[in-house]
Order: structure tokens, then sequence, then C-alpha cells
């Protein structure tokens, strides 16, 4: 299935200089969001898997879907002050500054998934935050990987995506 055709670039967005890339369409597509659901993640034994932790917000949709196509539990990370305690926190930086977000501590294997991986910064700090929780990470997963930003492995495997630019 040829997924870049669903993926919307908008450029100068949020700043002059950068080409976002808008999944809405794809999204939209429900064929296009059940082959990911289900190709997104096919090197990984899933049986050890008991959630998918979405990074906010567009990695919710992806998590909780997958969550759902796969029957195992969906985890939100979030960004500080948007859960209820107890929660851990990991703060990292941005381009601008700084950033932090938040999950319930637990146990438990994770697939961390967010829908664009650009430096690694999130991802990694989302890897960093499960750990702290006390959660196992299994293997993290993107829609889009812009490889021309980063060369973010884990547990030296490649980030899985099934789009890249």
């Amino acid at each position: 299935m040829d997924l870049k055709s669903l993926i919307r670039d908008v450029p100068d967005f949020p700043k002059p200089g950068i080409i976002f890339r808008d999944m809405s369409p794809l999204l939209q597509n429900a064929e296009a969001l059940s082959f990911v659901s289900h190709n997104l993640l096919k090197h990984v034994d899933l049986t050890h898997v008991d959630y998918f932790a979405g990074i906010e917000s567009r990695g919710f949709i992806l998590a909780a879907h997958m969550a759902a196509t796969h029957k195992k539990g969906f985890l939100p990370i979030r960004k500080a002050g948007k859960l209820p305690p107890p929660t851990r926190k990991v703060s990292y930086a941005l381009e601008y500054g700084t950033a932090e977000i938040e999950l319930p501590p637990g146990r438990g294997n994770v697939v961390i998934v967010d829908d664009v991986l650009a430096t690694g910064g999130t991802l990694q700090a989302a890897i960093d935050l499960c750990l702290l929780a006390g959660y196992s990470v299994e293997s993290v997963a993107v829609l889009v990987n812009l490889t021309f930003l980063n060369k973010m492995t884990y547990n030296d495997q490649k980030v899985a995506s099934l789009v890249q630019y």
C-alpha cells in the first residue's frame, strides 16, 4: 500500500522552512489505518507485549488503534500536568527549550508508538520514561521516519516505520 500518497506535505508549518507531514488523510482511510496496525510491527512477537504506549497526541491515535487490533492495553504518554497522580515524569530538550512528559507507573511490556520520528528527542524521552515508570520496552515504532534527521536505533535495531523520508 502506498502510504506516502496518504500523507499530505504542508510547507512552512509550523514555521518557515519546515515541511509538516500531515497524516490526517491516512487516518481517514480505514483500509490504510488497518494496514498500519497490522504491518508496522511485523518483526515483533506481540505475545510478550502487554501495552501499546502512544505519545501525545497523534501517537495516541495509532497506539490505541494498534492496541485494539492486537487485543492489548493502551498507555498514554502525555505532556506534564495532563494525568492524575501518581505519575512519573521525564524532561527532555527541544529545539526551543525543554518539555516534560509523564506516564502512570506500572509493570508490563510495552511497544512505544508515535506518528513521526524527527530528531529522536521525544522518542528517547518516552523510552526513558517507560523504563523509569517500571515498564519494559519491547520495541519502538513510528509511522513516518525522517531518516535524514536521525539514525536512531533501539536495542541495536532500527526504529520500525512504514514510511521514510
